[in-house]
């Protein structure tokens, strides 16, 4: 009964962040995830290059078909519920894994609180991001590792996440070197039945997948490999000292929660044969952060699958100190690290980068409504940095859609720009050249874009009425305003100055807000 508790519990909070995150955070939410499910499915929607180029691979978004394939059968396929099924799946996976958190920590309480209060889990737990699974099947695996005994259940859970995230092998490297130094088995028999049956297995079947769906023979972790390690190519969408990682991603990360990792991680290095587990996690994420350190392109997404090792480090020393701490010490210290997670949950999750998220039902409703004075539907384009905002998977119209696209130079130009950097170099220069003006009806039907643009193109937005003023966040940024604008094409006997006064005084314009610093594509 226990037990039946703490998985409602958990079940409660995850499922409360799937109604609660209205916010945007990075493009790979949507277009390594819905983009691709809504394609393989309803036969349309965007492949970024790293699909054109085999690098990703179609396990995780075929798990999102199937459940769009559902919905379409059943003839609920709504925009709504496409948007809504696949977080509801992933809230239930990071639900189980929490659960498998608290299972495998001893059942202790700071485990669970300690799971259960972290803003960055709040913020991404239901996110439809490969970084998002990636970190469930770790947690999973971790649970059934044999830190105590014999056994090798881990290997599946952690040979699926190595075969879709490639870079989780850093994790696993140093904690099989333990498991093969302490078992009883021969490491030849161990590596012969074990891991090299069920790696095998797993990636047998993953490349059979891969292969059937990118139409000829793929291995995507090597392609995965070889794009964004080798040849660097995740350089291209901004790069961090090496450092960054120890200094400002895991700590972000991590929150106010790296206070208790700090005291665990003295604590583990001054008694190590106190904290067995928790010495050997050490070893693991030291390794994880140096081996990631030598990339230049670094994200916080990139640290989340180490947050529940560090988890259990902070867990394993608090409950420890537990036994001898008063209970005012206890809740002082419970109360402190809920309130400095629920801060940036709340406004992470509800203000900051709310903006596009907000626009894709406006953009819906405009994509099943208009017609303009020819009868043709919307045709909407999208003047902002690229993967600024979800595309298909959110509007569940087969309209026509453009934005400005972000490829890194795979055929090693020189002085190489992509189409975004070249817009925003001269932005009425690129109108002019990529956008016919006669007929007006040759003109997008709608225009997206960030505030701060619009003053660089008013020459080109004379022929639009502004129509939606949407808050985004609170901070502007060089490519970004404050607040995301939709204008829509004048139509014949309109007149531009008259509808403008118009629209400001039925819905005054509100104060600007701001798009992600994340917002490239990778």
């Amino acid at each position: 009964m226990r037990l039946l508790y703490v998985f409602g519990l958990i079940l409660a909070v995850r499922l409360a962040s799937v109604f609660v995150v209205k916010t945007y955070f990075v493009p790979d939410e949507y277009w390594q995830s819905l983009e691709v499910a809504h394609k393989l499915t309803f036969g349309y929607g965007y492949l970024t290059w790293e699909w054109v180029q085999g690098i990703r691979s179609y396990v995780y978004p075929l798990a999102i078909a199937a459940l769009y394939k559902l919905l379409a059968l059943l003839q609920l396929d709504s925009a709504q519920l496409l948007v809504l099924l696949p977080r509801l799946l992933q809230a239930l996976l990071t639900t189980y894994s929490d659960y498998r958190f608290y299972v495998w920590t001893g059942k202790r309480k700071w485990a669970l609180f300690l799971i259960l209060v972290p803003w960055f889990s709040f913020y991404t737990g239901s996110r439809t991001l490969a970084n998002t699974l990636e970190a469930s099947l770790i947690t999973i695996a971790l649970s059934y590792f044999p830190w105590h005994g014999e056994g090798t259940a881990y290997l599946w859970p952690a040979a699926i996440c190595c075969f879709l995230r490639p870079t989780a092998a850093i994790i696993w490297l140093p904690l099989t070197v333990y498991h093969l130094r302490k078992s009883r088995l021969s490491v030849l028999e161990l590596i012969l039945k074990r891991f090299f049956v069920i790696g095998l297995l797993v990636a047998g079947v993953g490349i059979a997948i891969d292969t059937y769906w990118h139409g000829q023979l793929v291995v995507t972790p090597w392609e995965f490999l070889k794009y964004n390690i080798f040849n660097n190519i995740g350089s291209f969408y901004g790069s961090h000292p090496w450092y960054w990682y120890f200094i400002s991603g895991l700590p972000t990360v991590l929150g106010i929660n790296t206070l208790p990792f700090i005291f665990g991680l003295i604590q583990t290095v001054r008694k190590t044969e106190k904290f067995p587990v928790s010495k050997q996690l050490l070893i693991a994420i030291l390794v994880s952060l140096l081996v990631l350190s030598t990339v230049e392109h670094k994200e916080l997404r990139f640290v989340s699958s180490l947050q529940p090792l560090c988890l259990y480090v902070a867990s394993d020393v608090l409950s420890r100190w537990s036994y001898k701490a008063s209970r005012t010490k206890l809740w002082l210290a419970a109360f402190f690290i809920l309130l400095l997670n629920a801060l940036p949950a709340w406004y992470f999750s509800t203000i900051h980068q709310k903006g596009p998220i907000e626009l894709m039902p406006k953009l819906r409703d405009i994509a099943q409504d208009y017609r303009d004075e020819r009868d043709h539907r919307a045709n909407i384009l999208f003047l902002m940095p690229c993967h600024s905002t979800p595309y298909y998977s959110h509007i569940h119209e087969n309209v026509t859609m453009r934005f400005l696209t972000c490829e890194p130079n795979l055929k090693q130009q020189e002085n190489f720009k992509d189409e975004a950097d070249r817009f925003y170099d001269a932005p009425m220069h690129w109108l002019r050249s990529h956008i016919p003006v006669h007929p007006r009806t040759a003109l997008p039907s709608h225009v997206v874009l960030f505030d701060s643009l619009g003053d660089k193109i008013s020459e080109f937005l004379t022929n639009y009425k502004l129509l939606h003023n949407i808050e985004h966040a609170e901070f502007v940024e060089s490519r970004i305003g404050k607040s995301i604008l939709v204008y829509q094409r004048l139509q014949s006997g309109e007149d531009n100055a008259f509808n403008r006064k118009e629209f400001q005084e039925a819905e005054p314009a509100m104060e600007p807000e701001a798009l992600p610093s994340e917002n490239l594509f990778n």
